[in-house]
């Protein structure tokens, strides 16, 4: 990766990606927003969260991306009976009569968080300190978890018996909400194709960990002009009800609004969207593209909104006009 300038590592990021989606796409037919979503907040260093009803290959799609970027990756089944030393790992007494520490499945790149809402409060809050400081902490003792570190945790919105609904403190540790919606007809059909019948698909490792980790220092170095960055403070400040930029929409509809994280995240995911389209400086609108999957999961919708049928959609695209 001997790139003489980040213009010349921003082209080669594009060429990148784009074999990653080559690659990604032989596998996972359509949910292109869903893929570039995943990718954007890998390339960010942040987290994903995604919704979807059950078979819409929200599993097979992690999978498919720990194989092309050449990631160590595990699944975690989140269930009831799920304790934290189940995810962190634990301190074992040896042949020897001393301790020694086992790693759970969090120790890995890229872990999928199946079903997070299932499980109690407890292993939650030992997946929110390895989200947030990248680390794991066990009798005491800190571990660091190896980079690049991402957690993609998966929702399912209609069955809610049973389930530990994530606290906001929590949600907002994640860079993306997605929403998977159904495949069109034709999707649907080349899936049916592929997966009933002996069709099988190698895959080829486009990046290394030592590439990921690179391409995510240079997001970060990509210079971002004063009237972007406060367009999306501006659009932040506007979900928060009551104060000096809220609009009326939020004063009416909206118990909370989105925190500072979230200003972070649209900037960073500017800055990932317009190194994807080549771009070596993000405009307003690779804010606005961003902004949905940002916001959703950190507005607060009152008691009035929901009466009204009002959803958090529509109120983000009040702020964005």
């Amino acid at each position: 990766m001997n790139y003489k300038s980040d213009v010349e590592a921003v082209d080669a990021f594009v060429g990148k990606y784009n074999e990653l989606g080559d690659e990604i796409g032989k596998v996972i037919i359509g949910q292109k927003g869903v893929v570039k979503d995943v990718l954007i907040s890998i390339f960010s260093r942040g987290h994903c969260l995604l919704v979807g009803v059950p078979g819409l290959a929200k599993t097979l799609l992690v999978n498919t991306i720990a194989d092309v970027l050449g990631l160590s990756y595990n699944r975690i089944q989140f269930t009831p009976d799920l304790m934290p030393s189940d995810i962190t790992g634990t301190e074992i007494l040896g042949d020897d009569r001393a301790f020694k520490f086992i790693k759970g499945p969090l120790f890995a790149n890229i872990i999928l968080a199946d079903e997070i809402n299932r499980t109690p409060p407890k292993t939650q809050a030992a997946l929110l300190e390895a989200m947030q400081e990248k680390t794991v902490t066990v009798a005491g003792k800190k571990y660091v978890l190896a980079e690049p570190f991402f957690v993609l945790a998966t929702q399912n919105p209609i069955e809610q018996e049973g389930t530990y609904p994530l606290p906001e403190a929590q949600l907002d540790r994640f860079m993306f909400n997605v929403w998977l919606d159904y495949p069109a007809y034709e999707e649907e059909l080349e899936v049916v194709k592929n997966t009933t019948s002996d069709h099988k698909v190698e895959l080829r490792k486009v990046l290394g960990a030592d590439e990921i980790s690179y391409f995510q220092n240079l997001i970060r170095r990509i210079p971002v002009s004063d009237n972007v960055m406060q367009y999306a403070v501006m659009l932040a400040s506007k979900t928060r009800p009551n104060t000096a930029h809220a609009i009326e929409y939020s004063n009416k509809y909206l118990s909370w609004g989105a925190g500072p994280r979230a200003s972070q995240y649209l900037v960073l995911g500017a800055k990932c969207n317009a190194a994807i389209k080549g771009k070596y400086s993000p405009d307003i609108e690779d804010v606005r593209s961003a902004a949905t999957a940002i916001l959703r999961h950190r507005i607060v919708r009152n008691y009035k909104a929901e009466a009204e049928g009002i959803t958090v959609e529509a109120i983000i695209g009040k702020c964005l006009e």
